[in-house]
């Protein structure tokens, strides 16, 4: 291993801004993914936490540029899972052996929306107790709705800052969306209780290796427990996806950039927990297996049914949009046993890092 790879794993918080730029580029892809890996298994073993991801609206306020259920998006059916179908869809992960489930939806700021996920968690909570995990990523809200849902029983918060750089981030949504609240939201829901996560997009238009060294020190300044990343894979009906090119180089491009992504943020924070974002496979059908061996450990198969699963689109080629929660599970899982990984189950997989803190 070259010094600056073992530097990178000795010791946390090792690099300078230069040094994770340089590991970005580093000239043998394999080389950095099997140093990574190398970090993986000594912080957190040979074993995979799944999430079980409940995408249960696609109801948005915001107008991101990006992303396919944005407001603006006349394209996008629009739905909403009543309660009864969320909580039946965490039970199955519950009863399946999940230790941990997510709940994913557009951004709502509304009493309505607060009283209707404060419902659901708590019916969550009645039968899986706090030893079933729930992470939310419901998007910016006030610290007080965070609060309620932290009492009501969600455990970890996943609210991705998609770029640490401000003149990007405004390059990437309308005027009336905040880089600085978004940053806050974070900052308040560390004040809230709750593991916190957030994450960035590499590969889009105007990003610099500089700019992807500086989100990993991002991460670390916000003192982050898990993180969840990807490359960015653009949607034809947005702004920012209409024109942008996709040819098979791109492709391949933008999937070696978000592994080394993963590679580095694992080399720099080590205990952190790391999911393989499913925009991997997007591009790759092997895309979350090439995440977990360059140091991810966090999967989060779909359980979304199959009539809403196609409308939950944020980027074109979404994989897996016709299977059913147990299909995935079960393909996933095979996937993992043949890299020599244990999926854990009836656990929630909690951060390394929080756990360390607490």
């Amino acid at each position: 291993m070259s010094p600056l790879l073992e530097k990178a794993a000795a010791k946390p918080l090792a690099l300078t801004r230069r040094e994770l730029a340089g590991i970005l580029a580093w000239p043998d892809a394999e080389a950095l993914f099997s140093a990574a890996y190398a970090v993986k298994i000594r912080e957190i073993g040979r074993a995979v936490s799944f999430r079980g991801l409940i995408e249960f609206s696609n109801i948005c306020a915001k107008d991101c540029f990006y992303c396919g259920i944005r407001k603006s998006n006349a394209g996008t059916n629009r739905y909403r899972m009543d309660a009864d179908e969320i909580v039946r869809e965490a039970r199955w992960a519950f009863d399946a052996g999940y230790g941990s489930i997510v709940l994913q939806s557009g951004e709502i700021e509304s009493e309505e929306n607060t009283e209707f996920v404060e419902n659901v968690l708590r019916r969550i909570r009645a039968f899986g107790g706090d030893g079933f995990g729930v992470t939310a990523s419901l998007g910016e809200q006030t610290e007080e709705t965070y609060r309620r849902w932290r009492e009501a029983g969600a455990h970890r918060y996943l609210l991705r800052i998609e770029t640490s750089n401000p003149a990007l981030y405004a390059k990437l949504h309308p005027a009336s969306h905040s880089w600085e609240r978004r940053r806050d939201c974070l900052r308040a829901l560390r004040r809230c209780g709750y593991q916190v996560g957030s994450g960035v997009m590499a590969g889009l238009p105007g990003q610099t290796l500089d700019d992807l060294a500086a989100d990993i020190e991002f991460f670390a300044a916000e003192d982050l427990d898990m993180i969840g990343m990807g490359p960015y894979v653009p949607h034809s009906g947005t702004p920012l996806g209409k024109d942008a090119p996709w040819t098979p180089q791109v492709r391949k491009e933008r999937l070696e950039l978000g592994l080394r992504m993963i590679a580095a943020t694992r080399l720099y924070l080590h205990d952190v927990n790391i999911a393989a974002a499913t925009a991997l496979q997007a591009i790759d059908p092997e895309g979350r297996e090439k995440g977990l061996l360059a140091g991810a450990n966090v999967i989060m198969p779909n359980m979304t049914g199959a009539r809403y699963r196609a409308d939950y689109r944020l980027y074109d080629g979404k994989p897996c949009v016709g299977e059913d929660a147990e299909t995935c599970r079960d393909c996933i899982g095979r996937r993992i046993a043949a890299l020599g990984e244990t999926v854990l189950t009836n656990a929630r997989g909690d951060s390394p890092h929080w756990r360390k803190r607490w």
